[in-house]
């Protein structure tokens, strides 16, 4: 029993595939699956830098939104 099976692609998708090969006879599963690694490291990132986003926008706030600035404003 083979573990492999066809998936039918648009035309126009296939010649995109085609420029993202790193070499001329490179198979499509071997450049989807690489494909999708570089998808889930950059999710991953992605998600890193929300999370440090958040963090700072919180601390941001609590530096910039105090009495003793608003004091140095009217100065």
């Amino acid at each position: 029993m083979s573990l492999m099976t066809e998936v039918q692609l648009d035309k126009d998708l296939v010649e995109s595939l085609k420029i993202y090969r790193q070499y001329p006879r490179q198979p499509y599963n071997e450049l989807i699956k690489h494909m999708l690694v570089v998808y889930q490291k950059m999710t991953v990132k992605n998600q890193y830098d929300e999370f440090l986003h958040k963090i700072q926008k919180e601390k941001m706030a609590e530096i910039w939104d105090n009495s003793v600035d608003e004091v140095w404003e009217s100065v």
